[in-house]
């Protein structure tokens, strides 16, 4: 009887020994978890995840306007290797948002269809980065060549939505009533670029299928701390696409034709 009580005790120990053990590596991968996520991302970008209290979950990439390149990729982001987000609106290989770093459109020509050079049908929200005077603002144009920049071979240029931040009161009429946005009251998962008082640049994705209001109103309860200047809206639903590290958010792992990336074109 003796001896069953000293292996009983023995097992015990050995029980416990191996709970402990377990205990200690869950609780370092829980710790761990927010530095794995954001392993091999490039230097200057900082990778947040926030759950809103609207219930929104928001992906954030923040990053300086110089580390910005907008890239035609004609693949999903997560399999094009790049930091970053999914572009503007398009169709098959055309895009149908501005998209031109520098006077050069991401996807042809000056002045072609399909190339980034126009926002299609509309004259819609637009994030501008003048080089020289290193001021960013939202423009609404129908083209590049409708921009107002200190340089035409010094900028970027990222079409979109306006999201008219500070204008609680007439975002909604402006941005579905003067610049269509697609399908704002379906719930869908959705993206969006967006400036602060300080200059950083916002790349925001949603996990969370939800409207334009009530991503929109995620957005500015819990991004930059109250400092955010102005924004647009992206392409969203399948599209809505990021890649930070070990982040990789696929949509519905569509192609799409063109991303904004972190350092892109030096990776």
């Amino acid at each position: 009887m003796r001896d069953k009580a000293i292996d009983r005790v023995a097992l015990i120990r050995r029980s416990l020994l191996i709970f402990f053990s377990i205990f200690m590596l869950t609780l370092g991968i829980v710790f761990a978890w927010p530095f794995i996520s954001i392993e091999d991302t490039p230097d200057g970008l900082k990778y947040t995840q926030i759950t809103t209290d609207n219930g929104v979950t928001l992906h954030v990439l923040q990053t300086e306007p110089d580390h910005i390149s907008l890239l035609t990729i004609n693949d999903n982001v997560v399999r094009s290797g790049f930091p970053g987000m999914n572009g503007g609106f398009f169709w098959e290989d055309q895009l149908l948002s501005i998209a031109v770093m520098d006077g050069v459109p991401a996807n042809g020509v000056v002045k072609e269809y399909g190339s980034g050079w126009f926002n299609t049908k509309y004259d819609r929200g637009t994030m501008v980065y003048d080089r020289i005077t290193k001021k960013i603002d939202v423009q609404r144009v129908a083209s590049a060549g409708d921009l107002r920049i200190s340089d035409e071979t010094k900028f970027w240029a990222q079409g979109g939505v306006s999201m008219n931040l500070m204008d609680d009161n007439r975002w909604y009429q402006i941005a579905i009533d003067e610049e269509g946005l697609p399908f704002p009251n379906d719930k869908r998962l959705r993206s969006a670029m967006a400036y602060d008082t300080s200059g950083d640049i916002y790349l925001i994705v949603s996990s969370t299928k939800c409207t334009a209001k009530q991503f929109r109103t995620a957005i500015k309860s819990s991004v930059a701390a109250g400092k955010l200047q102005e924004g647009i809206f992206l392409d969203g639903d399948g599209s809505s696409q990021l890649l930070a590290g070990n982040v990789k958010l696929k949509g519905d792992s569509r192609t799409v034709v063109q991303m904004i990336a972190v350092n892109g074109e030096g990776r």
